[in-house]
Protein backbone atom coordinates (compact mmCIF):
# COMPACT_ATOMS: atom_id res chain seq x y z
CA UNK A 1 0.00 0.00 0.00
CA UNK A 2 1.31 3.41 -0.91
CA UNK A 3 2.33 5.39 2.24
CA UNK A 4 0.38 8.45 1.13
CA UNK A 5 -2.80 6.39 0.79
CA UNK A 6 -2.38 5.10 4.36
CA UNK A 7 -1.72 8.60 5.68
CA UNK A 8 -4.76 9.97 3.83
CA UNK A 9 -7.06 7.29 5.25
CA UNK A 10 -5.81 7.86 8.80
CA UNK A 11 -6.44 11.58 8.42
CA UNK A 12 -10.00 11.00 7.20
CA UNK A 13 -10.83 8.58 10.01
CA UNK A 14 -9.56 10.86 12.77
CA UNK A 15 -10.85 14.21 11.46
CA UNK A 16 -14.23 15.57 12.68
CA UNK A 17 -17.08 15.88 10.21
CA UNK A 18 -17.99 19.33 8.93
CA UNK A 19 -19.80 21.35 11.55
CA UNK A 20 -19.07 18.89 14.39
CA UNK A 21 -16.61 19.30 17.25
CA UNK A 22 -14.39 16.50 18.51
CA UNK A 23 -13.35 15.81 22.08
CA UNK A 24 -9.65 16.74 21.88
CA UNK A 25 -8.43 14.02 24.26
CA UNK A 26 -10.56 11.26 22.73
CA UNK A 27 -9.50 12.36 19.26
CA UNK A 28 -5.84 12.30 20.26
CA UNK A 29 -5.95 8.85 21.84
CA UNK A 30 -8.17 7.20 19.22
CA UNK A 31 -6.16 8.78 16.44
CA UNK A 32 -2.95 7.28 17.82
CA UNK A 33 -4.54 3.85 18.31
CA UNK A 34 -5.99 3.82 14.79
CA UNK A 35 -2.70 4.97 13.30
CA UNK A 36 -0.72 2.28 15.11
CA UNK A 37 -3.22 -0.44 14.19
CA UNK A 38 -3.28 0.63 10.55
CA UNK A 39 0.50 0.38 10.43
CA UNK A 40 0.37 -2.98 12.23
CA UNK A 41 -2.01 -4.33 9.58
CA UNK A 42 0.17 -2.98 6.81
CA UNK A 43 3.57 -3.94 8.24
CA UNK A 44 2.53 -7.46 9.31
CA UNK A 45 0.33 -8.07 6.26
CA UNK A 46 -2.71 -8.90 8.41
CA UNK A 47 -5.30 -10.71 6.29
CA UNK A 48 -9.03 -9.93 6.32
CA UNK A 49 -9.64 -13.33 7.93
CA UNK A 50 -7.18 -12.52 10.72
CA UNK A 51 -8.73 -9.10 11.25
CA UNK A 52 -12.30 -10.39 11.56
CA UNK A 53 -11.12 -13.23 13.75
CA UNK A 54 -9.71 -10.58 16.10
CA UNK A 55 -13.05 -8.73 16.06
CA UNK A 56 -14.85 -11.96 16.95
CA UNK A 57 -12.35 -12.55 19.73
CA UNK A 58 -12.99 -9.14 21.29
CA UNK A 59 -16.73 -9.82 21.12
CA UNK A 60 -16.18 -13.09 22.98
CA UNK A 61 -14.08 -11.35 25.64
CA UNK A 62 -16.93 -8.92 26.26
CA UNK A 63 -19.61 -11.62 26.22
CA UNK A 64 -17.65 -13.61 28.81
CA UNK A 65 -16.88 -10.49 30.86
CA UNK A 66 -13.15 -11.19 30.71
CA UNK A 67 -11.65 -7.80 29.90
CA UNK A 68 -10.79 -7.67 33.61
CA UNK A 69 -8.62 -10.77 33.07
CA UNK A 70 -7.27 -9.88 29.65
CA UNK A 71 -6.00 -6.45 30.73
CA UNK A 72 -3.69 -7.76 33.48
CA UNK A 73 -2.81 -10.84 31.44
CA UNK A 74 -1.39 -8.65 28.67
CA UNK A 75 0.41 -6.44 31.18
CA UNK A 76 -1.74 -3.33 30.80
CA UNK A 77 -2.76 -3.11 34.46
CA UNK A 78 0.84 -3.52 35.63
CA UNK A 79 1.94 -0.88 33.12
CA UNK A 80 -0.53 1.58 34.63
CA UNK A 81 0.86 0.82 38.09
CA UNK A 82 4.42 1.48 36.92
CA UNK A 83 3.37 4.79 35.38
CA UNK A 84 1.67 5.84 38.63
CA UNK A 85 4.81 4.83 40.54
CA UNK A 86 6.91 7.09 38.32
CA UNK A 87 4.46 10.00 38.68
CA UNK A 88 4.59 9.76 42.47
CA UNK A 89 8.38 9.50 42.47
CA UNK A 90 8.63 12.59 40.26
CA UNK A 91 6.41 14.42 42.78
CA UNK A 92 8.71 13.43 45.65
CA UNK A 93 6.28 10.85 47.05
CA UNK A 94 8.46 7.92 48.06
CA UNK A 95 8.49 5.38 50.88
CA UNK A 96 4.97 3.98 50.59
CA UNK A 97 4.21 0.28 50.29
CA UNK A 98 4.25 -0.59 46.57
CA UNK A 99 0.94 -0.67 44.77
CA UNK A 100 -0.09 -3.53 42.55
CA UNK A 101 -3.11 -4.44 40.49
CA UNK A 102 -6.63 -4.27 41.89
CA UNK A 103 -7.92 -6.97 39.57
CA UNK A 104 -11.56 -7.48 38.54
CA UNK A 105 -13.00 -9.07 41.71
CA UNK A 106 -13.23 -6.20 44.19
CA UNK A 107 -16.78 -5.55 45.42
CA UNK A 108 -17.61 -2.43 47.48
CA UNK A 109 -19.71 -2.58 50.62
CA UNK A 110 -18.03 -5.26 52.71
CA UNK A 111 -19.03 -5.33 56.41
CA UNK A 112 -16.92 -3.01 58.53
CA UNK A 113 -15.30 -3.73 61.91
CA UNK A 114 -13.16 -1.74 64.33
CA UNK A 115 -9.65 -3.05 64.91
CA UNK A 116 -10.09 -6.68 63.94
CA UNK A 117 -12.44 -9.00 62.07
CA UNK A 118 -13.05 -12.55 60.99
CA UNK A 119 -13.25 -12.85 57.22
CA UNK A 120 -14.37 -16.45 56.72
CA UNK A 121 -17.78 -17.87 57.56
CA UNK A 122 -16.39 -21.19 58.81
CA UNK A 123 -17.62 -23.25 55.85
CA UNK A 124 -14.19 -23.82 54.28
CA UNK A 125 -11.86 -26.24 56.07
CA UNK A 126 -8.73 -24.41 54.98
CA UNK A 127 -5.73 -23.62 57.15
CA UNK A 128 -6.48 -20.83 59.60
CA UNK A 129 -4.38 -17.69 59.24
CA UNK A 130 -4.15 -14.66 61.51
CA UNK A 131 -2.85 -11.56 59.74
CA UNK A 132 -2.06 -8.32 61.53
CA UNK A 133 0.04 -5.21 61.26
CA UNK A 134 -0.06 -1.44 61.30
CA UNK A 135 -1.11 1.27 58.88
CA UNK A 136 1.60 3.93 58.95
CA UNK A 137 2.61 7.14 57.26
CA UNK A 138 5.91 7.02 55.42
CA UNK A 139 7.55 8.56 58.50
CA UNK A 140 6.36 5.63 60.64
CA UNK A 141 3.51 7.44 62.40
CA UNK A 142 0.48 5.19 63.05
CA UNK A 143 -2.64 6.33 61.19
CA UNK A 144 -5.86 6.59 63.17
CA UNK A 145 -9.08 5.97 61.23
CA UNK A 146 -7.56 4.15 58.26
CA UNK A 147 -9.96 1.71 56.60
CA UNK A 148 -8.41 -1.54 55.39
CA UNK A 149 -10.52 -3.28 52.75
CA UNK A 150 -9.50 -6.96 52.49
CA UNK A 151 -10.67 -9.59 50.01
CA UNK A 152 -9.30 -12.92 48.83
CA UNK A 153 -10.21 -16.28 47.30
CA UNK A 154 -11.18 -19.45 49.11
CA UNK A 155 -9.29 -22.76 48.96
CA UNK A 156 -10.73 -23.41 45.50
CA UNK A 157 -9.51 -20.09 44.15
CA UNK A 158 -13.03 -18.64 44.01
CA UNK A 159 -14.36 -15.31 45.30
CA UNK A 160 -17.64 -14.69 47.09
CA UNK A 161 -20.30 -12.73 45.22
CA UNK A 162 -18.99 -14.35 42.02
CA UNK A 163 -19.31 -17.87 43.47
CA UNK A 164 -22.82 -19.08 44.39
CA UNK A 165 -21.47 -21.63 46.87
CA UNK A 166 -20.23 -18.90 49.21
CA UNK A 167 -22.21 -16.63 51.47
CA UNK A 168 -22.28 -12.95 50.44
CA UNK A 169 -19.11 -11.11 51.46
CA UNK A 170 -17.38 -14.27 52.66
CA UNK A 171 -13.64 -13.51 52.83
CA UNK A 172 -14.35 -9.78 52.42
CA UNK A 173 -14.20 -7.24 55.26
CA UNK A 174 -13.33 -3.64 56.09
CA UNK A 175 -11.30 -2.98 59.23
CA UNK A 176 -10.90 0.50 60.75
CA UNK A 177 -7.73 1.24 62.69
CA UNK A 178 -7.53 2.97 66.05
CA UNK A 179 -4.89 5.41 67.32
CA UNK A 180 -2.24 2.68 67.23
CA UNK A 181 -2.83 2.13 63.52
CA UNK A 182 -3.30 -1.59 64.04
CA UNK A 183 -5.49 -3.93 62.03
CA UNK A 184 -5.96 -7.67 62.48
CA UNK A 185 -8.08 -10.41 61.01
CA UNK A 186 -8.64 -14.13 61.07
CA UNK A 187 -9.26 -15.99 57.84
CA UNK A 188 -8.14 -19.04 55.88
CA UNK A 189 -5.12 -19.31 53.60
CA UNK A 190 -6.33 -18.70 50.05
CA UNK A 191 -5.38 -20.69 46.99
CA UNK A 192 -4.16 -19.24 43.75
CA UNK A 193 -6.38 -19.54 40.73
CA UNK A 194 -6.27 -19.78 36.95
CA UNK A 195 -8.16 -18.16 34.11
CA UNK A 196 -11.22 -20.15 33.03
CA UNK A 197 -9.67 -22.91 30.89
CA UNK A 198 -12.17 -22.52 28.06
CA UNK A 199 -12.45 -18.73 28.22
CA UNK A 200 -11.10 -16.25 25.66
CA UNK A 201 -8.28 -15.00 27.92
CA UNK A 202 -6.78 -18.47 28.26
CA UNK A 203 -7.42 -19.06 24.56
CA UNK A 204 -5.12 -16.16 23.71
CA UNK A 205 -2.56 -17.11 26.35
CA UNK A 206 -2.42 -20.59 24.81
CA UNK A 207 -1.57 -19.02 21.46
CA UNK A 208 1.19 -17.03 23.17
CA UNK A 209 2.56 -20.12 24.91
CA UNK A 210 1.69 -18.77 28.35
CA UNK A 211 -0.18 -20.13 31.36
CA UNK A 212 -2.97 -18.23 33.11
CA UNK A 213 -2.16 -18.93 36.76
CA UNK A 214 -1.93 -16.56 39.70
CA UNK A 215 -0.14 -17.30 43.00
CA UNK A 216 -2.05 -17.24 46.29
CA UNK A 217 -2.59 -13.64 47.36
CA UNK A 218 -4.63 -11.36 49.60
CA UNK A 219 -5.95 -8.06 48.24
CA UNK A 220 -5.65 -4.91 50.34
CA UNK A 221 -7.04 -1.43 49.71
CA UNK A 222 -6.30 1.20 52.37
CA UNK A 223 -7.96 4.60 52.61
CA UNK A 224 -7.06 7.10 55.32
CA UNK A 225 -7.62 10.79 56.08
CA UNK A 226 -4.99 13.07 54.53
CA UNK A 227 -3.26 10.13 52.84
CA UNK A 228 -3.22 8.66 49.38
CA UNK A 229 -5.21 5.49 48.81
CA UNK A 230 -3.10 2.35 48.50
CA UNK A 231 -4.33 -0.51 46.34
CA UNK A 232 -2.08 -3.53 46.65
CA UNK A 233 -1.94 -7.22 47.49
CA UNK A 234 0.42 -9.53 49.32
CA UNK A 235 1.63 -12.80 47.87
CA UNK A 236 2.20 -15.83 50.07
CA UNK A 237 5.75 -17.15 50.13
CA UNK A 238 6.44 -20.57 48.67
CA UNK A 239 3.71 -20.54 46.04
CA UNK A 240 4.58 -22.30 42.77
CA UNK A 241 3.67 -19.22 40.73
CA UNK A 242 5.08 -16.61 43.10
CA UNK A 243 7.54 -15.33 40.51
CA UNK A 244 5.51 -16.36 37.48
CA UNK A 245 2.19 -14.56 37.93
CA UNK A 246 0.30 -14.34 34.65
CA UNK A 247 -0.96 -10.90 35.75
CA UNK A 248 2.56 -9.56 36.56
CA UNK A 249 1.37 -8.43 40.00
CA UNK A 250 4.10 -9.93 42.22
CA UNK A 251 6.49 -7.36 43.69
CA UNK A 252 9.37 -8.40 45.91
CA UNK A 253 8.36 -6.04 48.73
CA UNK A 254 4.87 -7.59 48.81
CA UNK A 255 5.85 -11.20 49.45
CA UNK A 256 4.59 -12.08 52.93
CA UNK A 257 6.18 -14.65 55.22
CA UNK A 258 3.66 -17.18 56.52
CA UNK A 259 4.70 -18.61 59.88
CA UNK A 260 3.39 -22.04 60.91
CA UNK A 261 2.40 -22.50 64.56
CA UNK A 262 2.08 -26.15 65.58
CA UNK A 263 2.87 -25.95 69.30
CA UNK A 264 -0.11 -27.40 71.22
CA UNK A 265 -0.03 -24.50 73.71
CA UNK A 266 -0.23 -21.93 70.89
CA UNK A 267 -3.06 -23.86 69.26
CA UNK A 268 -5.03 -24.01 72.49
CA UNK A 269 -4.42 -20.35 73.23
CA UNK A 270 -6.07 -19.45 69.91
CA UNK A 271 -9.06 -21.69 70.64
CA UNK A 272 -8.17 -24.00 67.77
CA UNK A 273 -7.65 -27.75 67.38
CA UNK A 274 -5.14 -27.70 64.52
CA UNK A 275 -1.96 -25.81 63.54
CA UNK A 276 -2.40 -22.32 62.16
CA UNK A 277 -0.41 -19.63 60.38
CA UNK A 278 0.35 -15.99 61.10
CA UNK A 279 1.34 -13.12 58.85
CA UNK A 280 2.68 -9.81 60.13
CA UNK A 281 2.64 -7.03 57.55
CA UNK A 282 2.70 -3.24 57.87
CA UNK A 283 1.48 -0.89 55.15
CA UNK A 284 2.88 2.63 54.65
CA UNK A 285 0.86 5.35 52.94
CA UNK A 286 1.99 8.51 51.21
CA UNK A 287 0.40 11.74 52.41
CA UNK A 288 -2.10 13.51 50.16
CA UNK A 289 -0.59 15.69 47.46
CA UNK A 290 -1.81 18.02 44.77
CA UNK A 291 1.33 17.28 42.76
CA UNK A 292 -0.24 14.17 41.21
CA UNK A 293 -3.72 14.14 39.69
CA UNK A 294 -4.82 10.67 40.72
CA UNK A 295 -5.48 8.85 43.97
CA UNK A 296 -7.86 5.91 43.93
CA UNK A 297 -8.28 4.85 40.31
CA UNK A 298 -11.69 5.78 38.92
CA UNK A 299 -12.96 2.62 37.23
CA UNK A 300 -16.20 0.66 36.98
CA UNK A 301 -16.52 -1.77 39.88
CA UNK A 302 -19.01 -4.54 40.43
CA UNK A 303 -21.82 -3.99 42.90
CA UNK A 304 -22.91 -7.07 44.85
CA UNK A 305 -26.51 -6.88 43.68
CA UNK A 306 -25.43 -6.57 40.04
CA UNK A 307 -23.49 -9.84 39.88
CA UNK A 308 -25.09 -12.71 38.03
CA UNK A 309 -23.62 -15.48 40.13
CA UNK A 310 -22.36 -18.45 38.13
Amino acid sequence: MQPEHLTDLIEKVTSPSDGLAANPRVSEVVGRIVKDLFHTIEDLDVTPEEFWSAMDYLRDVGTNNEFGLLAPGLGFEHLLDLRMDEAEHAAGLDGATPRTIEGPLFVPGAPKSKGDARLDDGSDEGDVVFMSGRILSTDGTPIDGAVVDVWHANTRGLYSIFDSDQTPYNLRRKIETGSDGRYAFRSILPSGYACPPNGPTQQLLDQLGRHGNRPAHIHIMVEAPDHRTLTTQINLDGDEYLNDDFAFATREELVAVTVLHDDPADIEARGLTAPFYTIDFDFNLNTSSEAVDFDRVDRARVEAQMVAVV
